[in-house]
């Protein structure tokens, strides 16, 4: 009997707590003081010409690669290649790409079509979302 680490499993629960995790680091990694707006990796690669832009869309793809082997349509795959490609134009445009980037947040919106398609399909692989609730 072959024992997996937690997460590294190829079952929908283990993908979904990778994507997660990465959609995390790439997208709400820390919180910038006085905006109180969350930034990651995404961001901050956008700052550095050319190769940050694309590094920031391979980790990305990580995401997107994930949800094919998923057995997502290939139309969720695509839309979510579109994200990212839209994303790594914004991203493109030197050093003020990281503005655009800082608001379309593609890995977010790729996070969002992959839960979708795993709350309809594989309910069990859900997961409590913990987040601090303002005021709270």
């Amino acid at each position: 009997m072959r024992r997996e680490l937690p997460g590294l499993g190829s079952d929908p629960a283990s993908v979904r707590q990778r994507i997660e995790g990465m959609e995390q680091i790439l997208e709400r990694m820390f919180v910038v003081p006085g905006i109180n707006k969350p930034v990651g990796l995404d961001v901050i690669l956008s700052l550095i010409p050319g190769v940050g832009t694309i590094s920031a869309a391979a980790l990305g793809s990580y995401i997107a690669w994930e949800a094919r082997n998923l057995g997502m349509s290939k139309w969720q795959v695509a839309r979510m290649a579109g994200n990212i490609g839209f994303d790594m134009l914004l991203g493109a445009i030197p050093v003020i790409g990281a503005i655009p980037d800082f608001f379309f947040r593609s890995n977010t919106r790729n996070l969002r079509i992959v839960r979708k398609h795993l709350d309809k399909k594989h309910p069990g692989s859900r997961t409590l979302d913990v987040q601090a609730t303002p005021g709270a």
